[in-house]
């Protein structure tokens, strides 16, 4: 895979071919073209305007062969449609009249798009924009996006496209009652490879900056809204069709119309499929696994938001054990990133080699908090010690949650993920809306009453089966298809210790040796980084826009998972980078090779520690 050119030299990969001169014929016989609309069987599309768009809408609908074709109404669509087409043809050969320019041809075939979908290429959808972006241009967002989304990672206020596309902007209604809005961009140098997107959280927000990302690297992406607006749970409140988007229905429907709309604008279809996402986006990757194996034939599934029930049950059970601040087991942010960070680097960073403020294997990490406790006589508590409320406090931080009968529901924070706003004495945000608007139904739920019943209760509802925690993945490893799970070792909002659970169950319950498993699903511990990127450690490994050092299939997961899909070759290990200040343009700190589970990486002991090749990456046992 390489970063694409957007030139169109020779060796560029493939563009659309011309229709100019097609449609200009079609201008000239439009009497003719007339009066086949009227004795014709086929589907037709007729035009709206879009309210705040100049665009121009088409909503494709099927007519049945016994429908009056000549009723005023449908006659004037129909002309009108056909008009605008022919104007459009004329427009395009009048003023580019080589049909053989690639250039015009990519921007009208852009332009003319809407007009050539149809009920059976892309069914109950609505095209709302189909524009020409020339690369380098800006765009902004702050108009476009929903408010709570502008900002994030995904959603800047301003966006800039990297290389020339076609974007797509449209709506597919998911049944009587929800739809999903997404994006589909389309760049002018194709590699074939059609790359799909997820979310964040609970929220609806479409994914700009993958969709950058991706078509720089000459994919098709498309990213949707997962059926609502916006990063509140709130559009879940009475209606079970807008879970279901949310919980799979929105990945799957923009994957089955985005790959139709591409075939249709590059005139021949994809050659291989792949989705990246992290999070809420690494469970619905890791749902397309389960339950639509056809849809992928690659996945990149970062920190995934599986066991999602019992998942914001654990979220949610943090102010059950901090208390609101003031409460005698509250523990201030500073003293978490200060005093007990501290503490856990003093007992367990030497434990992989090198004290260098990262621990490579958290879960060789036996944390006891007891020596932070203060004196009888001491009033520093915070400062210098904890108070015996406050020790108890940071060990049921990090134990798993369980219920009455001793049964899992959830494991334990990673001990290396530092201070989390999760146990910043306030629900949690997504726990909240979860409970209320998918769960309950009840808008005035109090979070702060949450039980190990409530738990049992949403486990057992599971909306939309929501929990994503199949472990029979047969349909998927059958077709050679292609899974790597990476999660940050330093997560502070999704515990790392349910990847490994994860990757555990589905070897138990396919039976599979590692080597076996090693096939088609390969899981990387990515240490010192946090929830989908940052950190202390060298978390930069091709995930996102902003975490590219390199294209190298060893350094980027979304070049090796092509690479392991088209050339069978596996990644055995995900080289990592840190920049200094996380700043690229200051150079790189250090990097490192993270190991393929259930291998942990180990120092050497001689060599400079910021260099991959001092490390080795140990089976479990050798660690000696």
């Amino acid at each position: 895979m390489k970063n694409g050119s957007g030139s169109t030299g020779s060796g560029q990969r493939t563009t659309v071919s011309s229709h100019a001169t097609s449609f200009f014929l079609i201008g000239i016989f439009s009497a003719i073209s007339i009066w086949v609309i009227f004795n014709s069987p086929w589907p037709k599309i007729s035009l709206h305007l879009v309210p705040n768009s100049s665009q121009y809408s088409s909503t494709a609908t099927t007519l049945p062969d016994t429908q009056d074709y000549t009723l005023p109404g449908e006659l004037v669509s129909r002309m009108v449609t056909l008009g605008r087409v022919a104007s459009l043809a004329l427009f395009s050969w009048v003023s580019h009249p080589s049909s053989a320019d690639p250039q015009n041809s990519f921007e009208f075939d852009c332009v003319a798009l809407p007009y050539r979908l149809n009920d059976k290429n892309a069914p109950n959808t609505t095209i709302s924009l189909s524009q020409y972006i020339s690369g380098g241009t800006i765009l902004d967002l702050s108009s476009v996006a929903n408010s709570t989304c502008l900002g994030m990672n995904t959603t800047p206020v301003a966006q800039k496209v990297p290389f020339d596309i076609c974007r797509v902007a449209a709506y597919t209604k998911t049944s009587e009652r929800s739809g999903i809005h997404y994006e589909l961009w389309m760049p002018r140098s194709w590699s074939g490879r059609f790359i799909s997107h997820g979310n964040g959280g609970l929220s609806g927000c479409i994914d700009y900056a993958s969709l950058a990302y991706s078509t720089s690297t000459e994919f098709a992406a498309i990213s949707a809204n997962s059926g609502h607006n916006g990063t509140s749970g709130g559009a879940f409140f009475h209606n079970s069709d807008v879970v279901a988007d949310f919980v799979w229905r929105s990945v799957h429907t923009g994957v089955v119309i985005g790959k139709s709309v591409t075939k249709i604008f590059y005139g021949k279809p994809h050659s291989k499929s792949y989705y990246l996402g992290c999070s809420t986006g690494g469970r619905q990757g890791f749902k397309s696994v389960q339950d639509f194996p056809e849809d992928f034939d690659g996945v990149v599934a970062g920190a995934p938001a599986f066991a999602f029930n019992n998942l914001t049950s654990w979220s949610g059970q943090f102010y059950r054990i901090t208390g609101p601040p003031g409460s005698p087991t509250f523990i201030p942010a500073l003293t978490w990133i200060g005093l007990i960070r501290r503490d856990i680097l003093k007992q367990c960073d030497a434990l992989d080699g090198v004290e260098d403020g990262i621990i490579e294997d958290p879960s060789a990490c036996q944390y006891d908090p007891k020596s932070l406790e203060c004196g009888p006589t001491s009033s520093a508590a915070n400062i210098t010690c904890l108070s015996k409320a406050q020790i108890e406090t940071v060990k049921a931080v990090f134990a798993p949650l369980r219920q009455v009968d001793g049964s899992l529901i959830y494991p334990g924070l990673s001990i290396d993920a530092g201070y989390s706003h999760i146990f910043d004495g306030a629900p949690f945000p997504y726990t909240v809306d979860w409970f209320r608007y998918a769960i309950y139904q009840n808008a005035s739920w109090n979070a702060t009453t949450l039980s190990l019943e409530d738990m049992a209760y949403a486990y057992k509802l599971n909306p939309s089966n929501a929990e994503t925690w199949s472990g029979d993945l047969n349909a998927f490893f059958n077709r050679g298809s292609k899974v790597i799970h990476y999660h940050g070792l330093s997560d502070p909002i999704i515990s790392s210790e349910n990847s490994k659970r994860y990757y555990e169950h589905v070897r138990s319950t396919m039976g599979l040796t590692y080597a076996a498993q090693d096939e088609f699903y390969r899981y990387f511990q990515i240490s010192g980084t946090g929830h989908c990127s940052g950190g202390r450690g060298a978390w930069a490994i091709g995930q996102s826009q902003k975490a590219v050092a390199s294209w190298k299939a060893q350094a980027n997961v979304l070049s090796a998972i092509v690479r392991w899909v088209e050339q069978d070759i596996a990644p055995e290990a995900i080289l990592g980078t840190k920049w200094v200040d996380d700043t690229i343009s200051k150079g790189i700190a250090f990097q490192r090779n993270h190991c393929k589970y259930p291998a942990t990486n180990k120092y050497k002991g001689t060599g400079n520690s910021t260099v991959p090749l001092s490390w080795v990456c140990v089976q479990p046992g050798n660690m000696s």
